[in-house]
């Protein structure tokens, strides 16, 4: 999920953190449009006057509402039992994202254990947004173990946090990933269900935090805990506007943070964007600083109340775009159970994203 893996590397925080990474100002950020519903790693979906939201919970709740403030109210679940994938946390796996292709619905999820990468990216399908017609069709890639896990980049990487993208010549990309070494992306088979090859992946490496937030774990391997440190960075996704992909990600820490000890200003969880005229990239931000080098516009951040946004995603609503994410709230609590639905609608300036109120 976007956001377990950071619980296992808050063991680090009061340590001190190896970023030399100056505060940077979030004072122009608007505040989140209120929802007020619990969430976490939300994806969400307009399907005529409807909104359907997709998010962690016991077999992938799915909620809907008349419009993105809500009121929300949980409809149903994607799956109805525990994921085919025999690894992780079947019962509730985490950070789904839901695309539709030509009236077909699409549900990649992820399947783990907190801050280990034996890690799985599974796929539902089904006719309808709502509950009742999803068929688990299970692993789409893994890493760790497993059928595949022996191929490069899933002996480097961290099987979860997926976003699919299909270009308008109905090429499918799967990019996913989580600390260790970042962000990949993968081309899919004409059905979406699988990568174009399982021996040969032509995957890219997309993003990637090298510096660490803080000293390895001293029993970190190379399935749990990453022995070079945690790379804060995960929940990716590509949206598309005007020529340009928009790779957007979420770096630092994010959940279970401990309000006495909280990490140093600026490595808590921050929405950062790079851009790319390809959906393979490079994707460079502002600067021109590709995100495989640490690179990343920020363009949500905490501010006033707010603490810690992302686990984002983007949805074209009409002819606006809406950036949304989950956040904690100073004043109600920043546990695992308290992150809240934000969003906020986007412009672009010369061609890059800044949320509005």
């Amino acid at each position: 999920m976007r956001s377990m893996l950071g619980l296992m590397c808050l063991f680090s925080v009061g340590l001190g953190a190896s970023i030399d990474r100056r505060h940077e100002e979030t004072s122009q950020f608007p505040p989140p449009r209120q929802t007020h519903h619990n969430t976490h790693d939300p994806t969400i979906l307009r399907v005529g006057d409807e909104y359907y939201l997709y998010q962690v919970g016991e077999h992938i709740l799915i909620f809907t509402a008349p419009d993105m403030a809500g009121p929300w109210q949980q409809v149903g679940t994607v799956l109805d039992a525990d994921s085919v994938i025999p690894k992780g946390d079947r019962k509730a796996p985490w950070a789904p994202t839901v695309i539709e292709v030509d009236g077909k619905f699409y549900c990649y999820y992820s399947v783990s254990e907190a801050g280990c990468r034996d890690s799985a990216v599974g796929v539902a399908t089904s006719n309808s947004p709502g509950p009742g017609d999803w068929y688990d069709h299970g692993v789409v890639v893994q890493t760790g173990t497993g059928k595949g896990s022996d191929v490069p980049p899933y002996t480097q990487s961290n099987a979860i946090d997926p976003s699919t993208l299909v270009t308008p010549d109905g090429q499918g990309y799967l990019t996913f990933g989580s600390y260790w070494n970042g962000i990949y992306q993968v081309p899919l088979s004409e059905d979406l269900l699988s990568p174009v090859s399982s021996t040969e992946p032509d995957a890219r490496h997309l993003a990637f935090e090298p510096q660490s937030i803080s000293i390895p774990n001293r029993n970190a391997n190379s399935l749990c805990g990453d022995p070079s440190g945690p790379h804060a960075l995960e929940g990716a996704y590509i949206s598309y506007n005007d020529g340009f992909y928009y790779l957007w990600v979420s770096r630092g820490l994010c959940c279970g943070l401990d309000p006495n000890n909280l990490p140093p200003a600026g490595q808590e969880y921050s929405i950062r964007v790079g851009r790319s005229q390809g959906p393979r990239g490079p994707f460079v931000d502002k600067n021109g600083k590709d995100l495989v080098d640490g690179g990343g516009t920020l363009v949500y951040g905490s501010n006033g109340e707010t603490y810690a946004p992302g686990g984002q995603g983007v949805l074209r609503d009409g002819d606006t775009e809406v950036l949304y994410y989950h956040y904690l709230n100073h004043t109600v609590g920043l546990g695992f159970s308290d992150a809240l639905l934000g969003f906020n609608p986007l412009t672009y300036v010369d061609g890059w994203p800044v949320a509005q109120p």
